[in-house]
């Protein structure tokens, strides 16, 4: 790998996109690239498909690295595992690597609470996904070595704004509601989709308002949401104890019925995560 150093290695003006692969497939791939397309004009990186970035590359990338790699389990299935895109001045990188969520994760249930970081929802980087993350992974590893899974980042105002590596819903009476956008979040693929095809309310949201909700779940690159019910959230100040359950936004998408801090899901029908 030959690295060329330009503004990325020097100030962090870089962008990236990681993107979850199953069964050999980029999940919401089309939706990666159009925001990786979003992070490269707004760092005057050039766009992504003139630099050799578009999805016949990616899926040629994918299909040349699955025939020169054993990525089977012992079953013979295809193991998770995710896609990482990064885009600099002068630098065009594809990587490969296991996916971390594993099953094992959402059998013992998440665990997060809310990091003394603040979130500068004033400053453009936050509403792109760039190599300036190191907040992000700061926090994450943190939130690690303290017990939890996941942090939860406030923005200036003290308004809920996001987790470290995550987009974060709540649900009240049946409806589903996330922070506005303009909290200070970057608005990632899967919450994208969320919000295009449930009744989803943005709005602002408050630590102390927790309590209120009857249920809250994140969303992640990975395609996956982590659902906590009802007596995981507590107040303000204690550890968000998530009890996760397992779904792949690969094959199932999900809709609130009336009964409290039950889910239903259902298949997709027809539906290409590919796009």
């Amino acid at each position: 790998m030959n690295v060329k150093m330009d503004d990325c290695f020097q100030f962090g003006l870089g962008a990236f996109e990681t993107i979850s692969v199953v069964d050999g497939r980029p999940i919401f791939l089309d939706r990666h690239l159009r925001r990786l397309e979003d992070a490269a004009r707004f760092l005057d990186l050039g766009m992504p498909a003139e630099r050799g970035i578009d999805r016949i590359t990616v899926l040629e990338y994918l299909r040349k690295w699955m025939s020169e790699h054993d990525y089977r389990d012992r079953s013979g299935h295809m193991r998770r595992c995710a896609l990482k895109i990064m885009l600099t001045q002068e630098n065009v990188f594809f990587s490969m690597r296991d996916n971390p969520y594993t099953p094992d994760i959402y059998e013992r249930g998440f665990a997060m609470d809310i990091s003394n970081v603040r979130r500068n929802e004033t400053s453009p980087f936050v509403y792109h996904k760039t190599m300036n993350y190191g907040d992000c992974i700061l926090e994450k590893r943190r939130s690690g070595k303290a017990g939890m899974d996941e942090r939860i980042f406030l923005n200036t105002k003290g308004q809920i704004c996001e987790g470290t590596v995550s987009n974060i819903f709540l649900v009240r009476d049946g409806r589903i509601y996330t922070p506005a956008i303009d909290s200070g979040l970057l608005p990632g693929t899967v919450r994208e989709y969320i919000c295009e095809s449930e009744a989803v309310t943005q709005t602002v949201i408050f630590p102390d308002e927790l309590s209120s909700y009857q249920c809250l779940f994140v969303s992640l690159w990975s395609g996956l949401s982590h659902f906590a019910y009802g007596k995981s959230v507590t107040r303000y100040g204690k550890p968000y104890i998530v009890s996760a359950v397992q779904h792949s936004i690969a094959s199932i998408r999900f809709i609130l019925i009336a009964r409290p801090w039950i889910l239903r899901k259902y298949l997709f029908q027809g539906l290409d995560l590919c796009t």
